[in-house]
């Protein structure tokens, strides 16, 4: 037994994760400088690997069985390791449940900035930042400078934003301004940069003050909202997952309010999910009015801000963090309390690299910490639905809409035989008109952006298709233009209009099927005398117009918002009274498991956005299947009533949330490597099932994505224990020398719940 040790030893080894797509540790000697008393785990090195140079993240000293010879790191970055034991538990359950690489998985625990090589002391950000503001021009540059904002409206906001005042450079880019934009007006001498202190204390890492309310009054709440409260805050300290189960206009942000509210009193941190950056202004806003010490983590956020952030949250000086999927990987220091808001949302799963659930990692987090988790949805996930009814979440109902407004009205408007105008049915043209004449404000909904689905030739009947996914291009077309562009949304590519069919030359294109520019071109011209708000992926992008266009609508006036699913989710419109479908049908038509539900729950949240003040709503939805059976479920029934319904076909075809499931992908360049190497590996583990059923290898139901062909085998098993035995299997398979051959051509992934099998 060895004696007079010193408290850490320095390690002859240090085993590190690498981010490489590599199942498997990599052995490195320490560093030539190395402190002695240095504590290794959980610190990052800059190491060589291969011809690269990357970051290594040391999770192990000295193991059992070292390499034998192994190279020397390039240097430590952290004298005090960044990911704790904690975080390195919470990254190793990514890796083993999703079955992703641990090298991959650990560098999304740290902000980008950390996942450089770079010290934390070289990455946080100098207190002097550059700012912005507007300069005196003599009449020839103000001349120069008019002509320039008539043709760009980008520049004449940002020039009216800093009308307001000076501003830093990170807050222009935050409110949705381009770096180009800002450098154009530098040229044209409108604006001038300069050198300013950041204010004390900085966004994101402010200081909690002893009580975290402020001003703002809280609303009173009713009985239901009283009884969801008190059971919430009964558990804090424990682990307990909730249900909260609310119909929407049930008023389930304000329970989190006051729930978080009696948590902060302790000294505890909120971690609060949003499945979406359109809903951060309103949340955000609704939160910063209540408490201090607030921040908000999205999609947007710049790099430097996202560290001062993840440094907030992991000293404990954030109180309260509101944020989008990834927000989930986040560090804290006294993590008290997790909600899931809208928890039914399919923006909650990560569709690439690591394939997670944010939803299903809050559950385990929450575990972990010993700390309560709020999902909140008034569509819940079937799943979600499955575990309170098996007694391991505890349902809490909202029946009632908040401040007594109550249920719309609920139809479906069958328009078989009908003459549509741009997708409108003249019944619902006067619905419209009618609601507008009221005073109040209409929302129409149709899931699609752009302008038309496709452009086909009026002559031959050629569809337009995007030759890497031999799919419909969509027809963007903006108000004003004369000719317009093709995108695809499944690969970004993106053509000008062609002027004639590229296969007979005919030069009559036409627009087939409506989409959310069409709908608003076409209720501009009927409805000239009102507003008419498009609100779709295209609009979101910028902050600031998303911001001014809820402005803009939350002052009341009659007007007509159109747009996709970005407005289903969690919008309180106090003036709309009509919500209008335009393409209910259009989900049901899916080739996924999952199309009825996802179906339900849009219709569901869409027709929630009516009546939500004291004025009485309705929902009209547009349809050439009124006898369909989920329609007339949802109508009858409502959302309860179908998913009840809905889990018992569930059950009896054997399917989530009644069974576990895995799915492996396969994509080449060539559809017989993708296909062959699917075949070649049902054969390896055809005696190695542990009672999985495998089906496959089939093509995707999206065949061919970006030049590339894809095939899928799907797993599915009663229990989760065997399901991942066989993805053992798998991998272990793929990472034999004996599937080489099989994949020089072929990319593969495997996808543990997998929410979307397109």
């Amino acid at each position: 037994m060895k004696e007079n040790l010193p408290a850490i030893q320095r390690p002859a080894v240090l085993r590190l994760a690498v981010p490489v797509p590599l199942y498997q540790l990599f052995d490195y000697a320490p560093p030539p400088e190395f402190p002695a008393d240095c504590a290794c785990i959980g610190a990052r090195f800059e190491i060589k690997f291969g011809r690269q140079t990357l970051i290594g993240i040391c999770i192990e000293t000295d193991p059992d069985e070292p390499h034998p010879e192994p190279k020397p790191a390039q240097r430590l970055l952290d004298v005090q390791p960044l990911l704790d034991a904690p975080a390195l538990r919470l990254g190793q359950w990514l890796a083993d449940y999703y079955h992703h690489p641990i090298g991959e998985v650990l560098p999304l625990l740290l902000p980008p900035m950390l996942r450089r090589a770079v010290t934390l002391d070289e990455a946080v950000p100098s207190r002097t930042v550059r700012a912005y503001r507007r300069t005196r021009l003599d009449a020839a540059q103000q001349e120069a400078l008019a002509a320039e904002l008539k043709r760009s409206p980008k520049k004449r906001a940002a020039l009216e934003h800093l009308d307001q005042g000076p501003q830093t450079r990170l807050e222009l880019l935050e409110q949705g301004f381009s770096s180009p934009t800002l450098n154009a007006l530098l040229k044209l001498s409108a604006i001038e940069a300069f050198e300013t202190e950041l204010a004390d204390p900085p966004a994101g890492a402010r200081t909690p003050a002893p009580s975290a309310a402020v001003t703002a009054a809280p609303l009173i709440l009713n009985a239901q909202q009283e009884q969801a409260v008190s059971a919430i805050t009964a558990r804090l300290g424990t682990f307990q997952p909730f249900l909260l189960d609310g119909v929407t206009g049930s008023g389930k942000t304000e329970v989190y309010l006051r729930v978080i509210e009696a948590l902060l009193g302790r000294a505890g941190q909120a971690l609060v999910l949003i499945p979406e950056i359109a809903l951060t202004p309103q949340t955000q806003a609704r939160f910063q009015a209540r408490f201090t010490a607030t921040a908000c983590l999205h999609s947007q956020v710049a790099d430097r801000e996202r560290l001062r952030i993840w440094q907030g949250c992991r000293d404990g000086s954030i109180s309260v963090l509101i944020g989008t999927r990834s927000a989930a990987l986040l560090p804290f220091a006294q993590l008290g309390l997790i909600i899931v808001d809208e928890e039914h949302d399919a923006s909650y799963t990560q569709l690439d690299g690591l394939r997670y659930s944010a939803r299903d990692l809050a559950v385990k987090r929450a575990a972990d910490s010993g700390v309560p988790l709020v999902l909140g949805s008034a569509t819940p996930a079937l799943e979600s639905i499955r575990n309170a009814d098996a007694g391991r979440y505890q349902r809490l109902e909202l029946n009632e809409r908040a401040g007594g407004a109550r249920f719309p009205e609920m139809q479906l408007l069958d328009i078989r035989g009908q003459r549509l105008h741009d997708g409108l049915s003249p019944p619902l043209l006067r619905e419209i008109r009618a609601h507008l004449d009221s005073g109040a404000q209409v929302l129409i909904f149709i899931n699609r952006r752009g302008y038309a689905p496709s452009l086909i030739c009026s002559r031959c009947g050629t569809v337009l298709e995007c030759p890497a996914c031999e799919r419909p291009l969509t027809y963007h077309r903006r108000r004003g233009e004369q000719r317009g562009s093709l995108q695809c949304h499944h690969c970004g590519r993106q053509q000008p209009e062609p002027e004639r069919c590229p296969a007979c030359t005919h030069p009559n294109l036409t627009p087939v099927g409506i989409g959310t520019q069409r709908s608003e071109l076409a209720l501009r011209e009927r409805f000239p005398d009102v507003t008419v708000h498009r609100i779709d992926r295209d609009t979101a992008r910028s902050k600031q117009r998303l911001e001014a266009q809820f402005a803009a609508i939350n002052r009341g006036q009659p007007a007509i918002l159109v747009g996709t699913q970005i407005l289903a989710k969690g919008h309180h419109f106090p003036h709309v009274t009509l919500v209008a479908l335009l393409n209910a049908d259009a989900g049901l038509t899916a080739p996924d498991f999952r199309a009825g539900e996802r179906t339900a729950q849009l219709i569901t949240q869409v027709a929630g956005r009516a009546g939500r003040a004291e004025r009485p709503g309705q929902v009209t939805i547009q349809t050439l299947q009124p006898e369909q059976p989920l329609l007339r479920a949802l109508i009858q029934a409502g959302y309860r009533g179908f998913a009840r319904s809905e889990l018992e076909r569930r059950e009896a075809a054997g399917l989530p949330p009644y069974a576990a499931m895995l799915l492996l992908r396969a994509e080449a360049a060539q559809a017989a490597d993708a296909e062959g190497l699917l075949r070649w590996l049902l054969r390896q583990v055809r005696n190695r099932l542990h009672g999985t059923e495998l089906l496959g290898p089939v093509p995707a139901p999206q065949p061919k994505l970006a030049n590339r062909y894809r095939f899928q085998l799907l797993g599915l098993h009663p229990n989760r224990g065997p399901l991942h035995a066989l993805a053992r299997e798998l991998l272990a398979t793929l990472s034999s020398d004996a599937a080489r051959p099989h994949l020089r051509r072929v990319r593969w992934s495997i996808d543990i719940d997998p929410y979307d099998s397109l």
